[in-house]
């Protein structure tokens, strides 16, 4: 993708005081913790927000759509290639940055479902990492988690049938530890999803026009424009200014009256509330793994790191709106000045989108967009309790050598997650889609009443979730679950868990430490 230049001088950034911080070994008291923070100026920083404050004078960057070739054995064939570059963020001032085929972010990856795909991703960069497909059903060696490093100069080829409805998912490192800092870096993209179900809807698709990537981040900017990295919290490292595939202060024009924007939060930490600044509804169609039945309309969307969403815009011609981030407290489930100290109560103009005068007509948005079943939990054959606290799940943290959860081929399972503490965390788990059968016993509302793969995880709140794992057997390599608050990951809130054939016992390669037999 091209280098991102400014215009026109952007507007001096609004700087929030530095935090002043303690021990962010103390963190990992869980409850204790929630005290230091809300003591006044101990940790995080205050309240903040960039809205009316950003000059919007930067085309959004489209990223391209990746190139691949069709095998012989009807294979399609993408290549990445993992490299460090430096990206003008601002006109004349370089910043070091990585990414996928170019110095930031990452093309977008397409493929239908019942096609076979392969990856041959090339690690340029003068360190190991790892590419793991966010959202994606796939053999857990071709998972790219942690387990799959690849070295400097060497290239990993995972190769896999796209088995799942259409969506938005997307591609990111991995490195145990080291997760955060390379996604920060730019090391991301997304890859879509296709499926006739979905392409018979009436629905804006024509990428880059109609149907926009908008890959939200939060960053450090220098007086100069040069980035940096950002403040130190509970939640992890939290910028002042957001940045959109790329962009500082983007815009986008349209020519269409229906616009569809797949919103990624591929912030490592923060969370994001987004809405329209005239105060219309936003229009939800799809969450983390596809549509919703019918569209949703809601005064905002709430992301945290990793979930995906995607919305509908109805532009007037001549007319410009502006899509907004504004968190609170409420939203989050949160203490006041817990929430403040970690981002919960910032607000940021995200993007413009500018109609042009003359736009081309779009039909009605279908009442059904799909058939999303209601949560069956007749066949349960397992129930697992995940709680999260501290840096902790079921107060453990994450070793390599051990397989925390063993879980049966062609069953149905119940995974209880709870967030026990007063502090932010999320859940996502690889390999399957989920479905949310309750928060704190009741049903989810609406919008996350569809397919996920990611939740944020309210403060002392327990979800109910549905996990159905159809296949993919393998004793030897696990999938991850983890808090996707990338620090939180970082410092070991994570556990793995292996499927196996009944009967079988998972047992990781090179090591005795097994988990118990199914």
């Amino acid at each position: 993708m091209p280098a991102p230049r400014r215009t026109r001088s952007h507007r001096a950034a609004l700087r929030r005081p530095r935090a002043t911080t303690t021990a962010l070994a103390a963190i990992a008291a869980g409850g204790l913790i929630a005290v230091a923070f809300a003591g006044c100026g101990l940790v995080g920083p205050a309240p903040f927000s960039t809205v009316g404050e950003v000059d919007f004078d930067t085309p959004l960057a489209i990223p391209p759509l990746a190139e691949s070739t069709i095998d012989a054995d009807g294979t399609r064939v993408f290549t990445l290639d993992a490299q460090a570059g430096t990206t003008e963020f601002a006109r004349g001032v370089a910043s070091e940055t990585w990414g996928f085929d170019g110095a930031y972010l990452g093309p977008t990856l397409v493929a239908a479902r019942g096609e076979r795909v392969r990856v041959d991703v090339r690690n340029s960069l003068d360190v190991p990492t790892t590419v793991h497909w966010h959202g994606m059903h796939l053999p857990a060696e071709m998972d790219g988690g942690p387990h799959q490093m690849i070295e400097p100069d060497a290239t990993w080829s995972p190769e896999w049938e796209v088995d799942q409805q259409a969506a938005t998912l997307w591609y990111h490192p991995h490195p145990h530890g080291e997760t955060e800092s390379h996604v920060a870096r730019g090391l991301a993209g997304l890859f879509l999803v296709q499926d006739e179900q979905e392409a018979a809807l009436p629905l804006p698709r024509e990428y880059g026009v109609d149907d926009v990537p908008v890959i939200v981040q939060d960053s450090g900017f220098s007086a100069d424009g040069r980035r940096e990295d950002p403040q130190q919290g509970f939640a992890g490292r939290l910028g002042d200014e957001l940045i959109v595939n790329g962009t500082r202060g983007p815009f986008l024009e349209v020519h269409d009256e229906l616009v569809r924007l797949r919103l990624l939060n591929a912030s490592t930490a923060r969370a994001y509330a987004f809405g329209w600044s005239d105060g219309r509804p936003i229009e939800l169609i799809a969450t983390d793994g596809g549509l919703l039945e019918a569209s949703v309309e809601l005064d905002r969307v709430m992301l945290s790191p990793g979930e995906r969403a995607e919305v509908l815009v109805r532009v007037a011609p001549g007319e410009r709106v502006t899509l907004q981030s504004v968190m609170t407290p409420e939203l989050a489930g949160m203490n006041p000045s817990i929430a403040a100290s970690n981002g919960i109560t910032d607000a940021f103009d995200v993007l413009e989108v500018r109609a042009a005068d003359r736009l081309d007509p779009a039909p009605e948005v279908p009442e059904q967009l799909a058939d999303v079943p209601p949560v069956d939990t007749d066949d349960i054959a397992t129930t697992r309790t995940f709680t999260l606290d501290g840096f902790q799940i079921n107060g453990d943290q994450m070793a390599m050598d051990r397989v925390d959860e063993t879980v049966t081929v062609d069953t149905t399972e119940r995974w209880i997650v709870e967030n026990t503490s007063q502090m932010p965390h999320s859940f996502h788990v690889h390999d399957v889609q989920f479905r949310i059968a309750s928060i704190d016993g009741s049903p989810p509302p609406p919008e996350l009443a569809g397919w996920k793969d990611t939740i944020f995880a309210r403060p002392e709140t327990r979800y109910e979730l549905v996990l159905r794992f159809e296949d993919y057997a393998d004793p030897d390599t696990p999938y991850m679950y983890h808090c996707h608050l990338l620090w939180h990951e970082d410092q070991g809130m994570m556990g793995q868990f292996a499927v196996v054939e009944p009967g079988q016992q998972a047992t990781l390669p090179n090591t005795e430490e097994t988990s118990h037999e199914h």
